[in-house]
């Protein structure tokens, strides 16, 4: 993943700030735009795990600010639902001149309903996804129940939103009345993915199912079982990227990953500003390597220890289940757990020393099946007589060349 900090002008000629996330490779095959809840930012935690999910799958994503919040420019008092829609249009014109035109709109609460209008007015666009939004963005008012009769009076009100004060003018107000969003969703030919929680005690569920009557198909439906509104738990908001990651690429043109082309089996590349993360060909296949978090990774992949000890824990398995069949043994499953870390040598004579620690793999093994004393005593020997043991066990050496 590489995350580029953007600068892109609205309608207005006003600054937004946005940033663009892009696959390890920075070849992502298809764009997206993120638009985020009512006076939320791009920075909400919920936006940058959707985005990350994205970027794991291919995509690049690009999340902004919208007029007045976060690091963007201009006064949030003045703007309103029409000026976030003219600001999607303003990210989607950044994408298209700067890298390619997006092909995805993703919103989240009153975002969603803005992408839902956006979508409308973007050729590019082939498929849309809400996340908790609202059927109307007039339902923004249950929220400013107490105020809207000083907005109303006075023309505005400071208001209370999430702990966080700012000020609604009566043009807000007034445009949200001038959204046709249902007439609009009814003539859009774009597939539409709805994602809601029924328990989302912000935006009901009802929202939901009013967007997909509208809706023509294509048009899917998945429950957030058990999230709230904001997707505050992390598994909420990375199951719900994963999911439309997986469902937008239905509808995408997406190539075929281009190989890396090697003689040999495995093959590591890692750009410059990729920090830890990895991509890896393993044969005909691929996977991506990474570390921890705590480390200064993304965690999008397991580290290269790991991928050590699932080599031995795999090879293990293998051999096991290929002797007791040989045996006709009933083993209907085997189990091997690996953890590695550096402890004292078993037969260390000087444990304090430096060098007293070595490379430990602990390896715990479990058997399915109907298995006596004896047959249970064998199985642990044979678990040492796998290849990648024996490698790991051997005097071995690694010859370094330069490729030109």
């Amino acid at each position: 993943m590489n995350l580029h900090k953007v600068n892109f002008p609205n309608h207005e000629n006003l600054k937004l700030a946005g940033r663009l996330e892009l696959p390890a490779d920075q070849q992502p095959h298809n764009f997206a735009i993120f638009a985020h809840c009512f006076t939320c930012t791009k920075n909400l935690l919920a936006v940058k795990n959707v985005s990350r999910a994205l970027t794991a799958a291919g995509f690049g994503v690009l999340r902004f600010d919208f007029t007045g919040l976060g690091e963007s420019e201009g006064d949030f008092e003045n703007t309103n639902f029409s000026g976030n829609v003219e600001d999607l249009l303003a990210a989607a014109k950044f994408l298209e001149k700067e890298y390619k035109a997006p092909t995805l709109l993703i919103g989240h609460s009153l975002g969603g309903t803005a992408v839902l209008m956006a979508a409308a007015k973007l050729a590019s666009i082939k498929a849309v996804v809400t996340i908790n939004a609202p059927s109307d963005p007039e339902h923004v008012k249950n929220h400013l129940e107490q105020d809207l009769e000083k907005i109303e009076r006075e023309g505005k009100a400071q208001v209370n939103l999430s702990g966080r004060p700012f000020t609604i003018r009566k043009h807000f107000l007034d445009d949200l009345k001038k959204q046709p969003i249902k007439e609009v969703v009814g003539s859009m030919r774009k597939a539409l993915l709805i994602l809601h929680s029924p328990q989302d005690a912000t935006v009901s569920v009802n929202n939901a199912e009013e967007i997909y009557m509208a809706a023509h198909h294509p048009k899917s439906f998945v429950s957030l079982d058990g999230a709230d509104h904001l997707l505050s738990r992390k598994e909420d908001s990375e199951y719900a990227g994963n999911v439309i990651a997986g469902w937008a690429s239905r509808y995408m043109e997406i190539p075929e990953r281009e190989t890396i082309s090697s003689k040999h089996d495995v093959v590591a590349s890692l750009n410059k500003n990729d920090g830890f993360t990895t991509d890896l060909k393993l044969g005909t296949h691929y996977l991506t390597a990474d570390e921890p978090t705590s480390f200064g990774g993304n965690d999008y992949g397991p580290t290269p220890y790991e991928l050590v000890s699932s080599g031995l824990a795999a090879c293990t398995v293998m051999t096991l289940q290929m002797y007791a069949k040989r045996k006709g043994w009933d083993v209907q499953n085997v189990q091997v757990h690996i953890s590695y870390n550096k402890q004292h040598a078993i037969d260390c004579k000087d444990c304090e020393a430096e060098t007293a620690k070595i490379d430990t793999f602990t390896r715990e093994i479990k058997f399915e099946g109907n298995l006596d004393e004896k047959q249970l005593k064998r199985l642990l020997q044979i678990a040492d007589k796998c290849p990648v043991h024996k490698t790991l066990h051997s005097e071995t050496q690694i010859v370094t060349k330069l490729i030109t």
